[in-house]
């Protein structure tokens, strides 16, 4: 059962990997990252940051819609993380049980505006945000587990 879907442009670190993982009873943690899945440096630093008590997977991404939808994979509690907007949507439009999208962490970049603490996203991003948006999601940012939720939609 995927328990979040969250967008994080550092993907694994401490706050997913202890504060998130610990408060959702996570016991399956997927990167789904097209050049993580091809970097070994990356796939070791990562494992080095997760809780021994996840398992840690980490796919393109295609191959994390296949093991999402995977029937075996639904006795598993999944935090997901990608690290921006448009994998987000990808993964959301290729996987049904998908309904929600935290927003955790986009650092600002060129071209990208800051909509709260932790969040920066561009025009590109603003698009894709309203698809997703179109197709029902539920886009909430919250940094921690114990923050309040704030919808995206009213900070656009």
């Amino acid at each position: 059962m995927i328990k979040l879907l969250r967008i994080d442009d550092r993907l694994v670190h401490g706050q997913v990997a202890f504060t998130w993982v610990s408060a959702l009873g996570i016991d399956c943690l997927m990167v789904a990252n097209d050049q993580v899945a091809k970097d070994d440096f990356l796939k070791l630093t990562m494992g080095l940051a997760k809780l021994p008590s996840a398992k840690l997977l980490i796919l393109n991404m295609q191959n994390a819609i296949t093991w999402l939808n995977d029937p075996r994979s639904k006795n598993m509690k999944i935090l997901i993380l990608v690290n921006c907007v448009n994998d987000a949507f990808v993964l959301a439009e290729g996987v049904a049980q998908i309904e929600s999208v935290n927003f955790g962490g986009i650092r600002t970049r060129e071209g990208a505006k800051l909509i709260s603490k932790a969040i920066a996203i561009t025009e590109e991003d603003m698009a894709v945000i309203h698809k997703m948006a179109e197709k029902g999601l539920e886009l909430e940012i919250r940094q921690v587990p114990t923050d309040k939720k704030q919808m995206v939609q009213h900070l656009i």
